[in-house]
């Protein structure tokens, strides 16, 4: 086990995970105040889920070197596979809790406005705990897929050990020198993560209460 990638990984998608979330939650919960140009904002932020690595790679490559808009080269970088992780987890960030949101029953909102709550109490207090299926889906989402990309990553970072070398740069890398077995495992690895996480996310929190219940009863 290349407990190097491994630890890498993980650091990534913590960290992904740590940054993106409160901003999925901010977009998802705008989007259902956006006017005409709504299905343009979200088709951008759904490009990810469509555009070649090789593609959104080459933009960021290009965006994250020499002049990036820190002023600093970016490229080869934890920061730059950082910021790449960010852009291509997007869609698994967001979309998952603007469905959660858009599933509140409005007549709720209206009764919590004429019950004279602010907006941010009608958010934390009515909508938040509504959509923490959404929310803990999405998480779960990008978790697990940060752990598994490679395209972006491998483009913007590289393959520096202990810098920019993920566990499926690691699996790449072992295949490549023909250790298979390494390889095998670590492939193993990430096969139960992404196994796990479609279970949680379609089998847990996909689910309606009334059909729990149901089953209960």
């Amino acid at each position: 086990m290349d407990m190097d990638a491994i630890l890498l990984s993980l650091k990534l998608a913590l960290w992904t995970l740590v940054l993106i979330l409160p901003f999925g939650v901010w977009v998802a919960h705008s989007l259902q105040k956006a006017g005409k140009g709504k299905s343009w904002i979200e088709a951008g932020l759904a490009l990810p889920l469509v555009l070649p690595p090789t593609v959104l790679g080459y933009y960021l490559l290009v965006g994250l070197g020499g002049k990036s808009f820190l002023g600093v080269p970016l490229v080869f970088s934890f920061t730059g596979i950082l910021i790449a992780s960010l852009i291509v987890n997007l869609p698994f960030a967001i979309q998952p809790i603007q469905r959660a949101f858009e599933a509140i029953n409005p007549e709720i909102i209206e009764a919590a406005q004429v019950s004279g709550l602010s907006n941010w109490q009608i958010f934390r207090l009515i909508e938040l705990p509504l959509a923490w299926r959404g929310i803990t889906s999405a998480a779960v989402l990008t978790f697990a897929h940060t752990l598994g990309e490679f395209g972006v990553v491998l483009m913007v970072g590289g393959a520096i050990p202990g810098e920019t070398k993920t566990v499926s740069i690691a699996i790449y890398d072992k295949v490549q020198s023909f250790d298979t077995a390494g390889a095998g495992a670590l492939a193993l690895l990430l096969l139960g993560i992404s196994l796990i996480a479609i279970a949680v996310s379609y089998g847990v929190f996909g689910q309606n209460p009334s059909r729990r219940k149901g089953r209960r009863a």
